[in-house]
C-alpha cells in the first residue's frame, strides 16, 4: 500500500514523539504524512466526522490549530521533504484512528496522551488500534531516541509471516541489522506463554532445540535472499518469550511483533506477548496483524 503514514496528534509529549517517528517513516517510504487530531465532542451536538467549529466550538479553533501547527513544525524539522496534510475529525480517537488506518501504510500513536487519547496504553487508542487496525501500527514508547537493530519476535506461526516480512523491509529501510529472536521451552508443545521447564517432564533437549532451530530457519526462509542488504542475527533462546523479548528490547531500536502467536485463545485479537511488549518494551513497538505488510 502506498497510502500515507498517519499519526494521532493531541499535543502531549508522547504524541509529539510519535509525530517525529511518523515523519521519519514517511520520509524513508517516500509517502505523505497525515496529522490527525480526533476531537471527542459529544455526539448529540456534532455528527461524527464533522468539524468542531460550529456552532459553539469556534473558540477551540485556535487551540487545535496551535497543536497541529506545532506538530507540523516538528515533522518538517524531522523530515523536511515530506508532504504533510492535517485533519481535525470529531469522534472517539480510537474509532477515528481505526478508520484512518484503512488507507494508511502505517499508523503511529504515542503510548500515552492527553485525556482519552492514549490515557491508558492498552484498552485505549494504542492497544485497540494494535488489535483492530487495517495496517501495521507503530506505538512510540520506551527510552528516548532509541538506537539499535530491528528486533523481530519469531514464533513460527503462519499468522506471523506478515510481521517477519515487515521486519526485513523495516531493517532495509533503516539501514540496520535484524535480530530474529525465537524463544523455546522444554514442553512437548511450544507454549510461549507458560513457564519454561515444568518439573518432572522427560524430554530430549537436543531434539527439541533442533526442532526450534528449524522453526526459526523456516520463519526467515526466502527473505534473506530478498533483502541481501540486511544482516540477520539469529538468536535461539531458552526461556519465556515475553520476558526474553522485553529484555532484548533494551538494546533494540524498534521491536516488531505479530498481533497473535501460537499461545492464548483464538478469539483474542491481540496476544499476550504483543500486549506485554506494548506495556513494558524499552523501545518503540510495531504490531503487524495477519496479512499486513
Amino acid at each position: 500500500m502506498n497510502g500515507p503514514v498517519v499519526v494521532g496528534v493531541d499535543g502531549s509529549p508522547s504524541s509529539m514523539a510519535a509525530v517525529q517517528a511518523a515523519a521519519r517513516e514517511a520520509g524513508l517510504r517516500g509517502v505523505g504524512l497525515r496529522l490527525v487530531h480526533a476531537f471527542g465532542w459529544p455526539a448529540a451536538h456534532i455528527p461524527a466526522g464533522g468539524r468542531p467549529w460550529e456552532p459553539s466550538g469556534a473558540g477551540l479553533r485556535e487551540l487545535i490549530d496551535g497543536t497541529l501547527t506545532k506538530a507540523e513544525q516538528r515533522a518538517h524539522e524531522t523530515a523536511p521533504g515530506v508532504e504533510i496534510e492535517r485533519e481535525v475529525v470529531v469522534g472517539d480517537p480510537v474509532t477515528v484512528m481505526e478508520i484512518e488506518s484503512r488507507t494508511a501504510t502505517l499508523a503511529v500513536v504515542g503510548s500515552r496522551g492527553h485525556s482519552r487519547f492514549g490515557a491508558l496504553l492498552l484498552g485505549s487508542t494504542a492497544g485497540h488500534l494494535a488489535a483492530h487496525a487495517a495496517c501495521p501500527v507503530l506505538v512510540v514508547r520506551g527510552r528516548p531516541n532509541p538506537e539499535g537493530p530491528v528486533l523481530l519476535a519469531v514464533d513460527g506461526s503462519p499468522a506471523a509471516r506478515g510481521a517477519v516480512e515487515f521486519a526485513f523491509a523495516l531493517a532495509s529501510l533503516h539501514g540496520t541489522d535484524l535480530v530474529a529472536l525465537h524463544a523455546w521451552s522444554t514442553r512437548t508443545e511450544r507454549a510461549y506463554e507458560a513457564p519454561a521447564d515444568p518439573p518432572f517432564v522427560t524430554y530430549d533437549e537436543d531434539r527439541l532445540r533442533d526442532e526450534e532451530e528449524r522453526v526459526l530457519a523456516e520463519a526467515l526462509g526466502g527473505l534473506r535472499d530478498t533483502y541481501p542488504d540486511v544482516a540477520v542475527d539469529r538468536r535461539l533462546v531458552r526461556g519465556r518469550i515475553r520476558h526474553t523479548v522485553i529484555e532484548a528490547s533494551a538494546e533494540a531500536g524498534i521491536v516488531v511483533v505479530g498481533a497473535r502467536g501460537r499461545g492464548g485463545f483464538a478469539g483474542l485479537l491481540l496476544g499476550s506477548v504483543s500486549q506485554a511488549v506494548l506495556q513494558h518494551g524499552h523501545c518503540p513497538v510495531v504490531v503487524v496483524r495477519s496479512g499486513e505488510r
